[in-house]
């Protein structure tokens, strides 16, 4: 939208979003940071989920960036592309199947209300509402304090941190001298020493995914490994394009069977964390003028979080919590159209001026 509306070149485009989904992701978390499971008694983030994949996020992200400099602006163009149409159909298709499920335990709910009407008919008793369905939705806000997990906020606050240390110290070395490559390969067992924990607690069942409810979540090392490499993927994709690793996390959260609510609430999470840590990697890169950064921040923070309270509103309306899926399937689908038009458009004029479209030098453009 930064290249269609006010004509941002793509690079330009990709830092400033990453500015923005800052903002929208810190409204975002601190408004959910006060909501509740929707039938669990557990806070709406999951710290476990967000524990295992955010060092692999944050680790993805440094790569992303450093891809950013060296892919050409038609490169960023059509990979945004067929990730956004990817993506969007993705969303779409668990939305739909997310949608059935929600009208079968609205005809179950029906069903359970008649036999409760009926005297002497105590069999509906024991119904408890499904995750994510109808009457799942707990309105309840407690205190930040009572929903936040300080051992796995600390240690997520620990990778951030130790990233942040990194990518400061980088800017008093050399480009691609040893101690730069050095400082680069450092973020690899920050992150990887996190996550390692988790995946083992999770595999010896010393910690669950809890947010799941009571279907155990009994996964193997080899299922970890490939979770842990989409989120490795999601950073990269988030750095090199500019987006949210929460369009990756999101649709691979609702594949593992976390309910719409909590995987939203848990990949924003995960998302201001690596969304920041890109912010600052760009700032230092100089790839994006303060101004317009910080104004764009300032609106993004503002409408996420008149848009959560729009959204729970929609979805306590309708009772289905799969208009959340929708509304993401819309968003990439629009974004994959409009940014199709413009980045079609320049690749063309650049291909009439015969301009240099290849990749550029990492240490020169650093």
């Amino acid at each position: 939208m930064l290249a269609l509306i006010i004509g941002f070149d793509p690079k330009s485009s990709t830092a400033i979003s990453k500015c923005m989904i800052m903002g929208a992701a810190g409204s975002t978390v601190y408004f959910n940071l006060r909501l509740r499971h929707p039938t669990l008694d557990m806070p709406l983030i999951d710290y476990d989920l967000a524990l295992l994949f955010q060092p692999m996020l944050m680790l993805g992200i440094s790569i992303g960036v450093a891809f950013n400099v060296m892919f050409a602006d038609w490169m960023v163009t059509v990979l945004l592309i067929i990730l956004f149409l990817g993506t969007a159909a993705k969303a779409l298709m668990k939305g739909i199947e997310t949608w059935k499920k929600e009208t079968m335990m609205k005809k179950e709910a029906e069903k359970q209300l008649e036999s409760e009407s009926k005297p002497g008919d105590g069999s509906g008793e024991d119904y408890k509402p499904l995750p994510g369905g109808p009457a799942s939705l707990q309105d309840e806000q407690v205190p930040i304090s009572h929903n936040v997990y300080w051992k796995e906020l600390s240690m997520l606050v620990y990778v951030w941190v130790a990233f942040l240390i990194v990518q400061i110290v980088k800017t008093y070395t050399e480009t691609c001298s040893t101690m730069f490559w050095v400082l680069n390969f450092l973020q690899v067992p920050i992150a990887v020493s996190v996550t390692l924990f988790e995946a083992i607690c999770l595999c010896k069942g010393t910690r669950v995914i809890a947010s799941k409810g009571k279907e155990i979540t009994n996964w193997k090392l080899h299922q970890i490994f490939l979770y842990c490499s989409c989120g490795i993927v999601a950073g990269m994709v988030g750095g090199l394009l500019g987006l949210g690793g929460g369009f990756i996390l999101g649709p691979l959260f609702l594949e593992l069977g976390i309910p719409p609510q909590v995987a939203s609430a848990t990949s924003t999470f995960a998302m201001l964390f690596s969304s920041s840590m890109s912010v600052v990697q760009y700032y230092l890169l100089n790839r994006f003028p303060v101004p317009y950064a910080a104004y764009f921040v300032l609106v993004a923070t503002i409408a996420a979080f008149t848009g959560q309270h729009v959204v729970r509103k929609i979805i306590a309306v309708l009772g289905r919590a799969s208009i959340v899926i929708f509304i993401l399937a819309l968003t990439i689908f629009v974004s994959a159209i409009s940014l199709g038009g413009v980045g079609i458009a320049n690749m063309v004029e650049k291909m009439e001026n015969q301009e240099y479209m290849g990749f550029e030098n990492f240490c020169h453009q650093s």
